[in-house]
């Protein structure tokens, strides 16, 4: 196909603007006027084959790239509007891989990709996507060769290791270059939890008042009178000192007090993003990417994948005029703040921020769906914040002498809430909190209202969540702002991981795919490895190397392992744990398999016999229509329900609990009920809708 500029051509023309998302399509039209066609991609038209490696290795790693399934008469169309367009730009999402789809797009529609046809915006508004259509360039080619660069090196370790584990293992299984150094972490951090040994040690907490016997506080034993920390390890030793504590008088030997700064949390970046929603909202990553992608293609948010820190001054300007007006000049610090990223960021686009400002949460609210408007409000407050002045707080300590040893108290109070008044920065591990002090002197004299020791055991490092597996991955520089979810998604979907909640742990399968992978293809699953292969990716995309020089130097290497272990590797047998479930259909024992979604029975005689049934869980409490047992069920988002188990000749179905206590008014069973959405406070209620007893749970004393 002949090549052509994307010159300007005479008439009447329209131009045309080829997007990714249909969601773009209207804003855009709008925005640039009826002298434009706007058109949408829906991703990638043009990749490498599923049914094949689609690399040929014996041709220097060339890419064999295929039009998509379904995707040819969409194609078609473009082609059409291209030829009559008097100028084409390709506005493709603003990051590598769509800067790959630009490139793809200037192949099949005969663009030159040298011509001024590329344009991006951080934002779907107004101003920002006229001055792109201004700024139009050529398409950057590094990029285009460091994504290339990623698909290949993905697929050669996909495509060739995937096939000895179907061989070697089981059908279905699948590895890969970044899910296979992630599936290292979750299983070293399993071993090191079961080898864990647990070591005992002792604390003494104390309740003290002033000298008439009010204000009590809290204060910690701490160590020796001349202020040396002394570990409490074993009972006894904990017994003497609590009995020495008991008969001592208690003096405030000395107050610090001073004024400490609390600095605010940088905006979101697409990691932090996922961690704080994790923990916030408790969304999954996945979750947290499908509601962003929406919002910014909606026009309410700035990109939302990368990993860069730096807001534009437009921004800036805007938040701190609203700052101002909405909470007072005292709110506006003296400078714009200015967050620094790592390194190895790129500062191609901004952090994630509202697109609008003064387009609070509240002005969303009726026009979002739940889970946009949840994450549009974190994007809001988080950014909101980082504008905001520093919180200041007032922290106090005191060592309080009691006859030879010293305890000690603390406390805070917020002298000025600054941007704590809109936002706090959630964290993985619970915070002790400090309460306010009494006002104390030195010298005073205190009393003991009441002494409490404690045994306690150290703890094992805890398992990951999705939040912090994303941190480690974006720590370790394993993978990239887009790769986070996906990889998450894939292993799951692979059955490696299950879950307990929020803790993600390796199943059985987890465990042996990855001590293969680690025997074998130790390059692979060695975290310093995988962030060098990413360093590198990072000098193809700067323009220092050419992308198939990485390849080549990746595949000797690589090669020689896969030989190696095509040889070495025995067939490895998976036993399934058997159950005491006979199955219904043949009469065998159903054997537990690990599905997407959790445990799940399954017949041992497939393919003959393809049964299959939910594990089920009784709650120990009765059917109010028929008296049978209750079960616990999960739906497919992993919400509980609770069915009867005669189901489906019973009908009961709920999403709140029956208990196995009987209604006091009418007999009937009681159900435990949270109004507001399952947020309110836990309710009592008759099943009977014709009874109207409810209570609040008796309070613990």
């Amino acid at each position: 196909m002949a090549v052509k500029k994307a010159g300007k051509r005479t008439g009447s023309k329209k131009k045309l603007v080829i997007v990714e998302s249909p969601t773009k399509v209207e804003s855009i039209k709008k925005y640039l006027g009826s002298g434009y066609d706007i058109e949408a991609t829906m991703g990638h038209v043009r990749d490498l084959p599923k049914s094949s490696i689609g690399v040929e290795i014996d041709n220097d790693f060339e890419p064999k790239y295929i039009t998509i399934r379904g995707k040819g008469d969409l194609i078609a169309k473009l082609k059409k509007k291209t030829k009559n367009a008097s100028r084409v730009y390709l506005a493709t999402d603003p990051d590598r891989e769509g800067e790959a789809i630009s490139w793809h797009l200037s192949n099949v529609l005969g663009i030159d990709p040298k011509s001024d046809c590329r344009i991006t915006f951080n934002e779907v508004t107004k101003d920002v996507v006229k001055e792109a259509v201004k700024e139009a360039r050529p398409i950057d080619m590094n990029l285009v060769d460091a994504q290339q660069a990623r698909r290949v090196l993905d697929r050669i370790v996909g495509y060739q290791i995937s096939p000895l584990l179907w061989k070697k293992v089981k059908k279905g299984l699948s590895a890969g270059r970044v899910q296979s150094v992630v599936m290292r972490l979750i299983v070293d951090r399993e071993r090191e939890i079961e080898a864990f040994n647990p070591e005992e040690y002792w604390s003494i907490d104390l309740k003290l008042t002033n000298e008439k016997g009010r204000l009590p506080f809290k204060a910690r034993f701490y160590g020796s009178a001349e202020g040396k920390k002394l570990p409490l390890s074993d009972e006894a030793e904990t017994m003497k000192i609590v009995e020495t504590l008991k008969a001592a008088d208690y003096t405030v030997k000395n107050l610090t007090k001073k004024e400490t700064k609390r600095k605010s949390a940088p905006p979101f970046t697409t990691s932090t993003l996922q961690q704080e929603a994790s923990r916030k909202l408790n969304f999954t990553s996945r979750r947290t990417m499908i509601a962003a992608q929406q919002l910014y293609e909606m026009g309410y948010i700035s990109y939302m994948r990368t990993d860069s820190l730096r807001v534009s001054e437009v921004a800036q300007k805007e938040a701190r005029e609203y700052i101002s007006q909405a909470y007072g000049q005292q709110f506006v610090p003296k400078t714009p703040k200015q967050y620094r990223a790592k390194k190895s960021a790129q500062d191609a686009h901004e952090a994630i921020r509202p697109t609008v400002v003064v387009n609070t949460p509240e002005k969303l609210k009726e026009k979002l769906k739940p889970d946009l408007f949840k994450l549009y409000r974190l994007i809001w407050l988080r950014f909101m914040a980082s504008q905001m002045t520093d919180a200041i707080m007032d922290m106090v300590s005191a060592d309080i002498l009691a006859d030879k040893y010293m305890v000690r108290a603390s406390g805070s109070e917020i002298k000025f809430a600054g941007f704590m008044t809109l936002y706090v920065e959630g964290k993985d591990e619970a915070e002790e909190k400090t309460a306010k002090l009494p006002k104390l002197e030195e010298g005073q004299k205190l009393l003991l209202s009441s002494i409490d020791p404690q045994q306690h055991f150290t703890q094992p490092p805890p398992r990951y969540t999705e939040a912090s597996l994303v941190k480690a991955m974006e720590e370790d520089g394993i993978g990239r702002p887009s790769t986070y979810a996906p990889t998450i998604a894939t292993i799951s979907a692979r059955g490696y991981v299950a879950r307990d909640g929020k803790s993600i742990y390796p199943t059985e399968l987890g465990f042996i795919v990855t001590d293969l992978m680690k025997e074998n293809f130790r390059d692979i699953v060695d975290v310093e490895f995988t962030a060098h292969m990413e360093d590198e990716i990072e000098e193809v995309a700067d323009g220092d190397v050419e992308w198939k020089e990485v390849i080549r130097s990746f595949y000797g290497p690589f090669k020689k392992a896969l030989d190696e272990a095509e040889e070495k590797i025995g067939n490895i047998e998976i036993k399934d744990e058997v159950s005491d479930v006979v199955c219904d259909k043949c009469g065998r024992l159903m054997v537990y398999k690990q599905g997407r979604f959790g445990k799940f029975l399954a017949c041992p005689g497939f393919p003959e016999c393809r049964n299959t049934k939910a594990i089920v869980k009784k709650i120990g409490a009765k059917c109010p229509k028929c008296g049978a047992d209750v079960i616990e069920r999960k739906s497919k988002k992993g919400v509980i329900f609770y069915t009867c188990e005669n189901s489906p000749e019973c009908d009961f179905i709920s999403w709140n609990e029956p208990t196995d206590e009987k209604c006091p008014k009418c007999g009937s069973v009681l159900m435990k009920t949270r109004p507001f959405r399952g947020r309110g406070p836990l309710i009592y209620k008759c099943f009977n809708e014709d009874c109207d007893y409810e209570r609040r749970p008796e309070k613990k004393k």
